[in-house]
């Protein structure tokens, strides 16, 4: 449970001000569809979390406990250091969805799989997996984390996105990424 718990909490708090959360506020402005837009999020995150789960566990089994545990330590507070620059949504995601020609879904899927590559948190659930090896409750507990992220922002949109101090998150999130390097290295 713990995986599942640490996972959803962290990727819920790295996904405020990201951009795929931005994305989510786009889509919901240009489609005001949410069902499909929170399904196409959903099997867009379990894909994209799910490959970068199974690196993770790889990692763990490729590498020495040594090694792996200076890997996860550096690679934690280089995180915490992301989390603290803001992200910016890039018109290229959400113009190579391909919105003419499929469905809100298909586009949202698209985008959101898109968006999500290299982004902070498919590179927490690589980090993650390999930190608990628990693949399957990492990556249920980031694409949990990731809905309840941006699912409100396809129904609330712009009222929640005023309301979050998302300086504040950012700092939450580099300190708990900041905590978990150093006790990796410890």
């Amino acid at each position: 449970m713990q995986p599942f718990l640490i996972s959803t909490g962290l990727v819920a708090l790295a996904e405020m001000g990201d951009k795929t959360q931005l994305l989510s506020l786009v889509l919901a402005a240009r489609f005001r569809k949410p069902w499909p837009i929170a399904l196409g999020i959903l099997v867009a995150t379990l894909v994209n979390h799910g490959l970068a789960g199974a690196l993770g566990a790889w990692i763990t089994q490729a590498l020495s406990p040594q090694v792996l545990r200076w890997i996860l330590g550096g690679s934690f507070i280089a995180m915490a250091v992301w989390m603290l620059i803001p992200d910016k949504l890039d018109e290229d995601d959400t113009k190579s969805a391909g919105v003419s020609r499929s469905g809100v879904f298909l586009a949202t899927l698209v985008a959101f799989f898109l968006a999500e590559m290299g982004d902070k948190t498919q590179v927490a659930t690589v980090m993650l997996a390999a930190r608990f090896d628990a693949w399957l409750p990492v990556v249920l507990g980031t694409t949990f984390g990731m809905m309840l992220a941006n699912v409100p922002v396809v129904w609330f949109g712009d009222r929640l996105t005023r309301r979050v101090p998302i300086k504040a998150v950012h700092m939450t999130s580099a300190v708990i990424f900041l905590a978990l390097g150093v006790y990796a290295l410890l």
